[in-house]
């Protein structure tokens, strides 16, 4: 019994003393390691490209695999109706432009001229409704000295006497008119009103905002690459329908690609940003990209099933993106790809729009 004892307590120790020395190699080998190895895929971004209005599609001028570059005409809706449109509106513009003048310009000459002889023509029939009106007066009152005596009738008095109201009528519609007149005169000398020509060209302001968003409508009619890339998928064809929620293609951008690789939790503090990496992959034997470490997740997450690594799935990772050098477009999306990060001599520089150009 004791002797049984006493190999179970060798063999113990014997497995303390293996596990120690492994897990000493271990660390020992990791920390003396010259560079870390990554697997993961590479991955791009895509763009659905939409027109910006509904309308029939009236050509499609590329197919899938074409390669376009950015601003390039891809696909063109039926301009009609957007063509009449613009030109509504540059009519709208035209017509409230010469209001504005109009109003800015003021009187014409000709329209003062008029408006002066109209206000001296009728102050003359003021004058004469003022003669007609003490005519009227004296007649009246000789008509009412001699009914007193009995020499004329009550009637020729009252007749007299209406005669002198229907003067008097005259006159206060004779001032009224004159006061038109010189209203009228005045306003010409002044000019329009302020405030009407503030409105005038406030609505002119608006008509050109209308005819800058259909002349928008219009060069929305032609869809362009917003960069440069690969057409993935034609999704439409010439005559379909469409609405500003309806992709029309898919564009594959193959700049920038980069692989995604997950970082394992005790090399955090090996890697940074802008260190040079190299890219390989299956597809091409002993062809290695030029790459550089563009993005290092801030969140901490577990190793996902699809990453095969040596290290432990349970263990947390950090989802870092490996920039490659691409300039013969051969890493395509979802190709499996094995990242070399050096850790000897490779500081990290700071990363540019276009590190391929320096790097």
């Amino acid at each position: 019994m004791k002797k049984k004892i006493r190999i179970i307590a060798v063999v113990l120790v014997a497995l303390a003393l293996i596990g120690t020395f492994v897990v000493h190699h271990f660390w020992n080998s990791r920390s003396n390691r010259s560079s870390i190895t990554l697997y993961g895929n590479v991955d791009i971004r895509q763009v659905q490209l939409a027109f910006n209005d509904s309308e029939r599609i009236e050509k499609l001028l590329v197919d899938e695999g074409c390669a376009v570059h950015a601003g390039q005409l891809v696909a063109q809706l039926a301009p009609q109706r957007f063509r009449d449109t613009v030109a509504r509106c540059r009519a709208d513009v035209a017509a409230q432009k010469q209001v504005v003048a109009r109003l800015l310009a003021g009187s014409r000459p000709e329209e003062i001229s008029r408006a002066r002889a109209d206000l001296a023509a009728a102050k003359a029939d003021v004058e004469a409704a003022k003669a007609r009106l003490v005519n009227a007066r004296v007649l009246y009152s000789r008509q009412q000295a001699l009914a007193r005596k009995q020499y004329v009738s009550l009637q020729v008095r009252d007749d007299a006497l209406r005669g002198m109201q229907v003067a008097l009528a005259g006159l206060n519609a004779e001032e009224k008119i004159a006061a038109a007149k010189a209203q009228v005169l005045r306003l010409a000398v002044i000019g329009p009103r302020k405030e009407d020509i503030a409105e005038a060209k406030a609505k002119l302001r608006s008509e050109i905002a209308l005819l800058a968003t259909a002349q928008k409508d219009l060069s929305d009619t032609q869809l362009y690459a917003p960069a440069r890339g690969v057409i993935q998928d034609r999704l439409l064809e010439p005559g379909d329908m469409v609405t500003p929620q309806t992709p029309v293609f898919t564009l594959a951008l193959d700049d920038p690609v980069w692989v995604r690789a997950y970082l394992p939790e005790p090399e955090l503090g090996k890697v940074a940003l802008g260190m040079k990496a190299w890219i390989s992959t299956d597809s091409f034997p002993g062809k290695r990209f030029r790459g550089w470490v563009g993005f290092i997740s801030p969140v901490a997450e577990f190793t996902p099933k699809s990453v095969e690594t040596t290290q432990l799935r349970s263990q947390l990772v950090y989802r870092v993106r490996i920039y490659a050098c691409n300039p013969e477009h051969r890493l395509r999306l979802g190709m499996p790809a094995t990242v070399d990060i050096p850790l000897v001599d490779n500081p990290p520089h700071a990363v540019s729009n276009h590190p391929c150009e320096t790097r």
